[in-house]
């Protein structure tokens, strides 16, 4: 694979291509990004309006037509070559779920979706990739240099019709991006090349259409450069007001993701009360159910109804029991019979309540990085879950199926898991559901 040029502008509108020498800045800037933080959108609401006017529009111009969606959402994943995936394009739903046989590569794809979530938050590549060279597929020779890597993308639909973004990872000898290309409505909007393997930096260079047409300025090679754009575009030009707007879908979209993986095994003893933020592995969600039985009592609600449906016997309730040493533990509710502790409850019980809460609430009960910038109307929740029915039943699938499906319909929640074949069978004859077979 070929990780020496990176990505270029299209010169068909009339855009140089970078200089082989060192890079100057075309246009002022908002100011030099920060590696240690994650980069923040602009909080003075030009970019907010210009998103709930175009959203408002209706159609994408020069995309094709069609609706315009309001929130920002991941709908393609492309898997250029990645470990077990060679040009592959999945096309993503409101609810997708993937299959296939031991090592088709159902985990691999969703963890380069984490991936580029991560990434689109502020991670550096060395936190999100701590094994890179895994990734890299197992027949890709080297370059004279001894370079191999990697290449991952996806799309992002929203008020500005479909933005692309393509990354070109080299993972030997050193880790770094080499190449970056965010593109939308036709146009390459931001493109990075890697042209001095010697220095810890790419060349980017991105669209502006003022009397510069093109600025040019360094990133660091282990940042995603369409998160630090926001920071970086003046926003003065048509030219730049496009670049923003498509960055900024681009980093919300990706931003919104949550990888929920519950683990039964830490869910069963009881928690000191905190933030009521549920975490991946959800051992705090004896916690959680404390904060939503008095913040959220109609979600609550809710959830004890949905516990009924996939818990053994009868539920009329989930409650919240305060112990004497300042913990707390969930409990369901039986009527007129004992409470029974979620500690009780088998494996499949305690996942199918987890899954089943993070779909039922939002951003401000997960453990995310919320965008405070952004109205919340303009955003959505994707649940991220690998091994979505692992140790649940069939009728616990087919429960959290029809959940998924329904609450998926208003647009803001999406979903994007993985599935055995028996659970990928009952998802077939679920109305709105993708499945994607990675056996065929």
């Amino acid at each position: 694979m070929d990780l020496t040029g990176g990505f270029t502008l299209d010169h068909s509108s009339s855009m140089p291509a970078p200089s082989s020498g060192a890079p100057s800045l075309g246009a002022p800037s908002t100011g030099a990004p920060s590696a240690g933080a994650p980069p923040r959108l602009p909080s003075q609401g030009g970019s907010e309006r210009r998103v709930e006017r175009r959203a408002e529009g209706g159609s994408a111009g020069g995309g094709g037509g069609g609706r315009l969606r309001a929130r920002p959402a991941v709908t393609e994943l492309r898997l250029s070559a990645f470990a077990g995936h060679r040009s592959a394009v999945h096309a993503l739903g409101p609810v997708t779920l993937f299959t296939g046989p031991s090592g088709s590569g159902k985990s691999t794809a969703l963890r380069a979706y984490e991936a580029l979530a991560r990434l689109g938050a502020g991670d550096s590549l060395d936190e999100v990739f701590p094994d890179a060279a895994d990734c890299v597929p197992e027949r890709a020779r080297p370059d004279a240099q001894g370079r191999r890597g990697f290449r991952i993308g996806c799309t992002v639909d929203g008020p500005e019709g479909p933005v692309h973004l393509d990354l070109a990872v080299q993972a030997e000898p050193r880790l770094r991006i080499v190449g970056e290309r965010l593109t939308g409505r036709g146009r390459t909007l931001l493109a990075t090349a890697l042209r001095d393997p010697g220095r810890p930096t790419v060349q980017a260079e991105w669209h502006t259409a003022g009397t510069t047409p093109v600025t040019r300025a360094p990133f660091p090679d282990d940042l995603l450069g369409t998160a630090l754009l926001p920071l970086r575009v003046a926003g003065k030009t048509p030219g730049q007001l496009e670049v923003l707007a498509a960055a900024e879908q681009v980093v919300v979209g990706l931003r919104s993701a949550f990888s929920c993986d519950p683990r039964p095994e830490g869910m069963r003893a009881p928690v000191p009360p905190g933030e009521g933020r549920l975490r991946r592995g959800c051992g705090n969600l004896a916690e959680v159910l404390h904060r939503t039985h008095t913040g959220c009592p109609r979600r609550h609600h809710r959830l004890a109804a949905v516990a009924g449906a996939g818990c053994a016997g009868p539920v009329t309730g989930l409650g919240v029991q305060e112990l004497p040493e300042g913990t707390v533990r969930a409990v369901l509710e039986r009527g007129g019979r004992a409470a029974t502790p979620l500690g009780r409850l088998g494996d499949g019980e305690l996942r199918y309540l987890a899954l089943a809460l993070t779909l039922l609430t939002g951003p401000g009960v997960l453990e995310m990085d919320r965008i405070a910038e952004v109205p919340e109307a303009m955003q959505s929740l994707t649940l991220l879950a690998d091994g979505l029915d692992r140790g649940l039943d069939e009728r616990q699938v087919g429960e959290l199926l029809g959940l998924a499906t329904g609450i998926a319909a208003d647009g803001h929640i999406r979903v994007a898991g993985t599935v055995g074949e028996r659970a990928a069978a009952q998802a077939r004859r679920t109305p709105g559901v993708t499945v994607v077979d990675l056996s065929r």
